[in-house]
């Protein structure tokens, strides 16, 4: 009997918790578009667009330990980033976790293709937030997986 009880109260939290909602559903695929946006202007160095989807007061750790503060610093730095890190610029979203309605942090894998064929595997996390009822980048946090 205690056994009965112990994985019904399982299966009831399972299916309570474990169920994701139509809004989020519609969140989390307005939130990978935006990843997907973000990979784009990267690799075109489209200034506008990076000026559309980033917040003002973002701020974006990189891969090398710097960090970048603020919207100007950070598309500048992304620039030259692109710039000395030619190649395709691959995010694929593996989890979103959302920390209210209008704040979610976003996992990615981070590939980056140049025309040798070399592939740089990196990890991101995004935090985005709604503003106005758009999603916008306000933090990165690029990581090097350790060997």
């Amino acid at each position: 009997m205690k056994h009965s009880l112990l994985l019904f109260f399982f299966l009831l939290s399972s299916f309570a918790f474990g169920q994701i909602s139509d809004k989020e559903k519609s969140e989390s695929s307005d939130i990978i578009h935006l990843i997907s946006q973000y990979s784009k202007a990267r690799e075109s160095m489209d200034t506008v667009l990076l000026d559309k989807i980033l917040t003002e007061d973002i701020d974006q750790l990189v891969s090398s330990g710097n960090w970048r503060s603020g919207k100007e610093e950070s598309v500048q730095g992304m620039l030259r980033s692109s710039t000395s890190n030619p190649g395709e610029r691959k995010l694929t979203v593996e989890k979103i976790r959302f920390l209210s309605k209008d704040v979610a942090l976003v996992d990615a894998k981070y590939e980056i293709i140049n025309e040798e064929i070399v592939v740089r595997k990196m990890w991101s996390a995004f935090l985005v937030q709604k503003l106005e009822k758009e999603w916008k980048i306000a933090a990165i946090r690029n990581m090097l997986p350790s060997q």
